[in-house]
């Protein structure tokens, strides 16, 4: 138990790192977005900026799905690298199949990595959240001032 620990706790800070940087991404792209217009309506580019957000934060998701992936092989759960992917994308979703099941030795790292998406997804959710709020406001604001 306690390796299954000590492999998966730098995993997960790995994914929060990659998962701060994909919000970071959407954050300069947003207010890049933003400041360019004066303010951004929904149908001034406010959903292009939330699709955009949704697609990176997502990519940021299946970039650390792979990174566990990598970690599976490299551990010889697995040798076929769909199979891996597999796996992980269950864990991480927290789906939960079941048909893939690693040993013993490791078989505690499969909670550690849905940990890991719960609250890695949550993140996902608060940044997407994040961006339609400062949609709406920006978007009051402006019928405010024609007013």
């Amino acid at each position: 138990m306690l390796m299954n620990l000590l492999v998966g706790l730098p995993m997960m800070l790995l994914c929060l790192v990659a998962q701060v940087a994909m919000m970071g991404v959407c954050v300069r792209y947003y207010f890049r977005r933003v400041a360019r217009k004066g303010r951004a309506g929904f149908m001034q580019g406010g959903l292009v900026a939330l699709g955009v957000a949704m697609v990176l934060l997502m990519m940021g998701n299946f970039i650390q799905i792979l990174a566990w992936s990598c970690l599976f092989v490299g551990l010889g759960e697995f040798t076929d690298w769909y199979d891996a992917v597999f796996h992980s994308a269950v864990n991480f979703t927290s789906l939960g199949y079941g048909d893939h099941v690693m040993s013993n030795a490791w078989k505690l790292l499969g909670p550690l990595e849905t940990g890991n998406g719960i609250l890695m997804f949550g993140m996902t959710a608060a940044m997407i959240m994040a961006v339609l709020q400062d949609l709406i406001k920006n978007s009051n604001r402006g019928a405010d001032a024609g007013d």
